[in-house]
């Protein structure tokens, strides 16, 4: 082998040592680095599954706590992550749990139509269409009027639905859905322990694909519109199409909450796609922190718990204490719930920039 070829073949011998510190500062390496599981989030998880035995009379509620961080994880992915204020997602939620709801009453509690798992992913398909479809006007105007067309997509979507009442039923709902067993193994009870498992694994399957998508280069252009459009622009980016996209995926994500919180219940009514469903969700994903992936699920859990317990201590002013929750929040700290946990974690344990992983 002569010198040349010596020199030619010492980079492949040299790509699989360690990662120097130059290395180690690049993009592809930051992006591993950032996808590696923490501690914490087993931990969240673990916790997430012991609630099961920890609160056994409160699986319902639980269940709801799983579709509402759902929900507010599919708002996350295009306000946290693509910087798209929207007000229409409860929309796509409505769309889900009708859609879901419509299977299962077609197939009369039997296989295949009747399968919650098929459910899921028609409410998903049919939302994400409509996602889709009312995506190019997102794409125009300001963040305010955004804001506008998105409420505006969703009354329309509310009126819709009480309008065909030969097929929603109208202000009644769809009463009596009943889905087939999950797998062909366990039916829904009454007492939430086929919900509770249900909710937990869906939510999780989704998160997961959640955090492959944001932890890859389709993720990162995301965060790189949201901080400069035209920049992004400038350098060759596809900025409409992958709003276009992003938008079309929280759509159908939005919508596979709703058919859970259809399957669960057994019940779908127009107030699933009401104003104030996209209003809870976006103040869940505020409350827990938005730009984390773990904001809205951490969100919906102090969400709901605090709504149960001051509902049950002041039933008429329960709100006021949620807002004043909310508002001090804002006032003293950056990032909701998750900021203030990183703000207590860096008093106790501060670390160098070099160390600092990803977002949670």
């Amino acid at each position: 082998m002569s010198v040349a070829d010596k020199d030619a073949a010492a980079p492949a011998v040299a790509s699989t040592s360690p990662p120097t510190p130059a290395a180690e500062q690049s993009p592809s390496w930051r992006l591993l680095l950032d996808a590696k599981w923490r501690w914490y989030e087993f931990a969240f998880w673990l916790c997430a599954a012991a609630s099961f035995w920890v609160f056994p009379k409160k699986l319902m509620l639980l269940s709801e706590i799983f579709i509402l961080g759902l929900l507010a994880l599919s708002i996350d992915l295009v306000l946290g992550f693509a910087g798209l204020v929207t007000l229409g997602q409860g929309a796509f939620f409505g769309i889900g749990a009708y859609a879901a709801g419509l299977m299962a009453q077609a197939g009369m509690g039997a296989f295949p139509l009747s399968d919650p798992l098929l459910g899921l992913l028609v409410a998903g398909l049919v939302a994400g269409l409509v996602g889709f479809a009312t995506s190019f006007l997102v794409l125009r105007g300001s963040d305010l009027t955004r804001l506008m067309v998105t409420l505006g997509v969703a009354l329309i979507v509310e009126e819709l639905i009480v309008k065909f009442k030969d097929i929603t039923g109208g202000s009644d709902g769809l009463q009596g859905v009943l889905s087939s067993p999950v797998l062909g193994l366990r039916s829904f009870d009454l007492y939430g322990y086929t919900a509770f498992w249900y909710s937990l694994s869906v939510t999780f399957v989704i998160f997961l694909l959640c955090r492959r998508l944001i932890h890859s280069n389709y993720g990162l252009s995301r965060l790189a519109i949201k901080g400069n459009p035209l920049r992004a622009r400038a350098i060759g980016m596809p900025v409409n199409a992958r709003l276009v996209s992003i938008y079309t995926i929280s759509a159908a994500i939005a919508g596979i909450s709703g058919g859970l919180l259809t399957q669960t219940t057994q019940f779908a009514s127009p107030d699933m796609a009401a104003f104030h469903r996209s209003a809870d969700a976006l103040l869940i994903l505020i409350f827990g922190g938005a730009g984390y992936l773990y904001g809205g699920l951490l969100g919906a859990v102090a969400f709901r718990v605090m709504q149960d317990f001051l509902g049950n201590i002041t039933p008429q002013y329960w709100l006021f204490y949620v807002g004043l929750v909310l508002v001090l929040l804002v006032l003293f700290v950056r990032g909701g719930i998750i900021g203030l946990m990183m703000v207590v974690r860096d008093k106790i344990f501060p670390r160098d920039d070099k160390d600092a992983g990803g977002r949670p």
